[in-house]
């Protein structure tokens, strides 16, 4: 499609499992989508450089006959990338699972401190796709060779409430990857895990995937372009019809962006206020404690004048007594 910011490239062949792999750089979310593919469909490092800079798709068939699509998406919610990238990159990611997403597999590193950014990241898709995406939402945990799952069961029963609410959120749909083992039956094992949460998640939701307004727009402009090779036009026909339904493309995929771009920057400032009064609320517990710590300085200080006191009393009053028994002894 000459011209067009959207290249045709992101168009996604008939799918039976769509996943859409979130989280920040550095958590292994590369790495997860290769280890669901069985191959190295993804450029992964396990840096702090993002790798992902784009959504990506990987495709592959399950022993079962489904084909299954793993989307890859850049560090959407990465305090570095702009409204402007994340709402193009959420848009391309919508287009590319134009059937709806099946499951959204939150990805965080068993390895690393879940911080209350990381559980905003739960906020902010809710705020973009609405409450109903909960219920898509799986939660993955990588670096599984390093923890293993008993030991992340008593991580997550001694973990920081919130990221206990995260897991309650999810109705404790937690799965542990290993991206790293080399054992097949471990890999196997692993994804038929990863596989029996996805198809309670499908089932929970009557088969259907996640899907809204700003999905069906999308997937009416790809019916549409289905259409003009059923329909018996002239190759002329087709051609005019394609350049039309190709600016219908870009203007609704231009204004879906537009939407996504809003609605990004209005969960930024909510997350830019949220962040500003927990702030305050830790400088004035900063200042209750520095005043409260002077306080105690100053009555430890008391203290030790008083004993100081004391002290100097005492041995005045020992000189005294030494004194008085002296005059005794001479009478």
């Amino acid at each position: 499609m000459g011209g067009s910011q959207y290249d045709d490239e992101w168009v996604l062949p008939s799918a039976d499992i769509t996943l859409v792999l979130v989280g920040k750089l550095g958590y292994g979310k590369s790495a997860t989508g290769n280890s669901i593919l069985g191959r190295k469909a993804f450029v992964s490092e396990y840096s702090h450089a993002s790798v992902t800079n784009t959504c990506q798709l990987g495709s592959t068939t399950l022993k079962d006959g489904r084909t299954i699509n793993v989307i890859d998406t850049p560090g959407l919610f990465d305090m570095s990338i702009t409204c402007d990238d994340a709402g193009k990159e959420i848009v391309k990611c919508m287009n590319m699972a134009k059937d709806g997403i099946h499951a959204v597999l939150m990805v965080f590193s068993a390895t690393s401190r879940f911080s209350r950014e990381d559980a905003s990241t739960i906020e902010t898709i809710k705020v973009f796709f609405g409450e109903k995406i909960v219920d898509h939402m799986i939660v993955v945990f990588t670096y599984g060779d390093l923890v293993g799952e008993s030991k992340l069961k008593n991580m997550l029963n001694n973990a920081p409430e919130y990221l206990q609410n995260v897991v309650e959120l999810c109705q404790n749909r937690v799965v542990v990857f290993d991206n790293m083992t080399n054992d097949r039956r471990l890999q196997a094992q692993q994804l038929d895990k990863l596989l029996d949460v996805v198809d309670s998640v499908c089932a929970n939701n009557g088969g259907k995937p996640f899907s809204d307004q700003m999905f069906t727009r999308i997937k009416e402009v790809h019916d549409r372009e289905k259409e003009v090779h059923t329909l018996g036009y002239s190759e002329e026909q087709i051609s005019e019809l394609k350049k039309e339904i190709h600016r219908t493309r870009d203007e609704q995929l231009a204004h879906i962006t537009s939407m996504v771009e809003e609605k990004l920057n209005c969960t930024v400032e909510k997350l830019q206020q949220q962040l500003m009064e927990e702030q305050n609320a830790r400088l004035e517990a900063e200042k209750v404690a520095y005043e409260a710590r002077l306080k105690s300085e100053a009555e430890i200080q008391k203290l030790k004048e008083s004993l100081k006191k004391a002290q100097m009393e005492n041995e005045e009053f020992r000189r005294m007594a030494q004194s008085q028994g002296s005059k005794c002894a001479i009478l």
